[in-house]
């Protein structure tokens, strides 16, 4: 199988490194790489979580569960994007000052604890994405092992349940900053708003969602199959009280459901230059 020879490929490359930082989110990509990292180097691997607040606290503690089940030392450091304006602002690229942020706080430590690499987890479908914090990290001289070994996202999955990681099928999760639409104002405010909102839902069983975040307005997205049972089997007035309470308005339900990167659909291909 195809993702098995891909995965030797990994844990060759992670050899030839001796020592890596990964750069670790706690999302089935990074935990990947932290996992064979850990399993080549061992003690010489080291999984660092970036802390701010577009992290969810409850993320921040599935990466601290799952590192510790894999065995790899785990650090976590503070980023201060949300003291740059050019983050703040939300514009098309605010990925790329997020990375910046996150690399430029990673690659001094990495320096000062004598590790050579800092790896993230970018895989080879994200490089055919808008994602413009994939150039912000290259410019860091960060390295992507998935992405050159060309492991695809749903390969990543294969992997990680090959090699029974139980969360082998947990849902993405990005930042909770990629709810707004470009242009709006981030503010730790409505990052709170919507991750409250998020974990309640998630809490009623809802796992695969989000909750974009327009204004005073939430629009409530899911996997399109899974829109009629929500309707009919969900309290909606509970729903839309509790959202209120967290600080919304208005709450929405989009009928085009769930899909990633919904939001750059509203860019051109010039701007989006793939």
């Amino acid at each position: 199988m195809m993702y098995i020879k891909k995965l030797e490929q990994l844990k060759a490359l992670f050899k030839d490194m001796e020592q890596a930082i990964i750069a670790y989110s706690g999302g089935v990509d990074s935990t990947l790489v932290a996992k064979i990292a850990y399993d080549v180097l061992e003690d010489k691997a080291l999984a660092v979580t970036a802390v701010s607040p577009s992290l969810l606290p409850e993320e921040l503690e599935d990466a601290k569960i799952q590192a510790a089940i894999i065995g790899i030392a785990h650090q976590v450091v503070q980023t201060h994007e949300m003291e740059n304006p050019n983050y703040t602002s939300n514009p098309v690229n605010r990925c790329y000052f997020c990375k910046s942020e996150l690399h430029d706080t990673l690659k001094p430590l990495a320096k000062k604890w004598g590790y050579p690499y800092v790896i993230d987890g970018v895989n080879a479908d994200d490089l055919h994405d808008y994602r413009p914090g994939i150039q912000a990290a290259k410019e860091r001289g960060a390295r992507s092992p998935l992405a050159e070994v060309n492991v695809s996202k749903a390969e990543v999955r294969q992997i990680s349940q090959h090699l029974n990681l139980p969360w082998w099928d947990k849902p993405a999760q990005p930042c909770l900053s990629s709810r707004f639409p470009y242009g709006e104002e981030i503010t730790i405010t409505k990052l709170q708003r919507v991750g409250r909102a998020e974990v309640y839902l998630r809490k009623l069983g809802w796992n695969n969602l989000r909750v974009r975040s327009q204004d005073d307005t939430a629009r409530i997205e899911l996997p399109p199959e899974q829109i009629q049972n929500f309707i009919v089997n969900t309290d909606l007035k509970s729903i839309v009280s509790a959202f209120q309470k967290f600080g919304f308005i208005y709450v929405t339900l989009d009928l085009e459901g769930y899909r990633s990167g919904k939001l750059n659909q509203v860019l051109n291909k010039e701007t989006l230059q793939l």
